[in-house]
């Protein structure tokens, strides 16, 4: 088979793109796990919300991207301290089942709401950019996925600045590193666990804003990703923050490569044939796990 070089390279240019928005999904999910050790099953349905949202404020906003962004992922942030208010303040660290089950049925009733409510259709979502885009020879990519992109990169250093130069930051980071020695220096870890669930719904919001021009928007559209970003979270290392953006750029341009060249299906299992190998190989994960690590 030959390889075309320019066809390569527009796979692992859309790649990239799409691993960054990976990433938000599975940084969020690495948050949530290094705060408050529990696993979240209605994290995807974060990022569907976020989708939705962006795909109602664009024609409330005249199509405008960036106020309609900035709009899903305050929405989003809403709902996540909504359900840390009403359901996840009540788990505690050691109850790991209780918390699957709990946010398994949370996923499940989300998605049922939003399909009774808005059907089942796919929905198509335009923005003031179209389909225009970024054209180097023969290569072309649209805005939305630059932008994606963009906006991804601005949020992973926004989070390290976060996370390593704010109290706030420093917070999240000690009590995921050692949470008997952050309560004896006053750190409240339901304080914590909150702004760490917030902000984990703002990066999926994000994620999910950013990924509804490029990919139909449907109530199911986080079951397919959320399992994605789990098996990430794993490659990554268990509450390793580059490890999981690593994974999942890597991701992005797997699935690229392996869809440009051969049948969906294998797209769609290489992650997870990856995560096996790796689990085999390597038990905690390419990277350092635990402690929230950011670097």
């Amino acid at each position: 088979m030959t390889i075309d070089a320019t066809y390569l390279l527009q796979l692992t240019l859309n790649g990239i793109t799409l691993g960054l928005i990976y990433a938000l999904i599975a940084v969020g999910l690495s948050l949530i796990f290094g705060v408050m050790e529990i696993i979240n099953f209605a994290h995807g349905e974060l990022l569907m919300l976020g989708a939705f949202a962006m795909a109602f404020a664009l024609p409330v906003m005249g199509l405008l991207y960036w106020p309609a962004l900035a709009t899903a992922i305050l929405a989003v942030m809403m709902v996540g301290w909504v359900i840390y208010e009403l359901l996840l303040v009540r788990l505690r660290p050691d109850e790991f089942e209780r918390s699957i089950l709990v946010t398994l049925g949370l996923s499940i009733i989300i998605i049922h709401v939003m399909q009774y409510v808005f059907t089942a259709t796919p929905r198509l979502v335009d923005t003031q950019y179209g389909f225009e885009g970024v054209e180097i020879g023969a290569i072309r990519i649209t805005w939305t996925r630059v932008i994606g992109a963009a906006a991804s990169l601005a949020a992973f250093g926004g989070l390290y600045a976060v996370l390593r130069h704010t109290q706030f930051g420093r917070a999240m980071r000690a009590i995921a590193q050692n949470r008997e020695a952050a309560l004896m220096v006053g750190i409240r870890p339901k304080v914590v666990a909150r702004n760490a669930m917030v902000l984990a719904a703002g990066l999926c919001g994000l994620a999910g804003a950013a990924i509804a021009p490029i990919q139909l928007v449907t109530p199911y559209m986080g079951q397919f990703l959320i399992f994605k970003a789990f098996a990430l979270v794993i490659i990554g290392g268990l509450g390793n923050i580059p490890g999981a953006i690593v994974a999942a750029v890597g991701l992005g341009l797997i699935e690229n490569w392996i869809g440009g060249f051969f049948e969906i299906a294998w797209q769609e299992a290489s992650v997870f044939v990856i995560m096996i190998v790796v689990l085999f190989v390597r038990p905690d994960g390419l990277f350092k796990r635990g402690g929230m690590r950011i670097g």
